[in-house]
């Protein structure tokens, strides 16, 4: 994989296996505020790392300070609503979300406003002790726009949501843990290792059965029950034309470990 030279990110692998694409927010001096350029950046890493057959997930952190203190305000506080609707601002903000390998959000400090949103994007997010969430949009007359009050309500709820977003109120690890937003939460120093950890886990698997099995979940994420249960199944059978779900199965049979080839 050839790593491109990035301003606003630091980008690169990760993992005994190299197969952890790792990318990290790096504009410390404004707590990771999430410009434009560092979001475009974003989106390039990756595209780079979907198109390298030997990642097998990817790693967004911060710093222990703050994973994303928001969107930079500076950036924006001249805009018009003429220039934000036929621009479409924020359209490409939510690469990480379509991506179609998995995404780990590995968050220490303070994860608000576009930072809380673009931790929502990730797949599976694990926290550091100190971590904070919020969407403190309202405390400057405007709302969220990344996706806070429709990712948040589907995780959390319409009551949590609407507390959260209409007072600016900031929750603790352990409260985004108890509600839901957070899978599992660590020390500080800890977090970024087990999210590498984690990554390499799902790497055993085969990486198309782990994409179709990702894409099964978010459609259970974005449409009804019944919706839901159809597109599974079908998934499900997808799984029958693969090589890799008929290694799966004689290596369980055979009681040995499966050699799967991705295909």
């Amino acid at each position: 994989m050839s790593v491109k030279a990035y301003t606003h990110i630091n980008v690169g692998v990760k993992g005994q296996k190299n197969n952890i694409g790792f990318i990290q927010l790096n504009r410390p001096k404004a707590l990771n505020a999430l410009c434009d350029g560092l979001m475009s950046e974003v989106s390039k890493a990756i595209d780079e790392f979907e198109a390298d057959k030997d990642i097998a997930a990817i790693v967004l952190t911060g710093n222990e300070k703050a994973f994303a203190a928001g969107a930079d305000i500076k950036e924006m506080v001249d805009n018009t609503f003429a220039q934000c609707f036929a621009g479409n601002f924020l359209s490409h903000w939510d690469r990480v979300a379509r991506s179609v390998k998995p995404t780990i959000a590995a968050v220490n400090g303070y994860a608000l406003g576009g930072g809380c949103e673009l931790a929502l994007m990730c797949d599976i997010v694990y926290a550091g002790d100190n971590a904070k969430f919020g969407q403190p949009e309202i405390l400057i007359g405007a709302i969220p726009g990344a996706g806070g009050t429709q990712r948040l309500t589907r995780v959390i709820g319409k009551s949590r949501t609407m507390e959260m977003v209409l007072t600016g109120n900031q929750i603790t690890a352990k409260e985004a843990e108890s509600w839901g937003m957070v899978s599992k939460v660590f020390p500080a120093d800890k977090v970024v290792d087990e999210a590498i950890k984690l990554g390499e886990k799902i790497a055993n698997n085969s990486k198309l059965i782990v994409a179709i099995c990702k894409e099964s979940v978010n459609t259970a994420y974005e449409t009804t029950l019944s919706q839901g249960l159809k597109s599974e199944k079908r998934y499900f059978h997808a799984t029958f034309a693969t090589s890799d779900r008929s290694e799966g199965m004689k290596a369980f049979v055979e009681k040995r470990a499966a050699n799967f080839k991705d295909n």
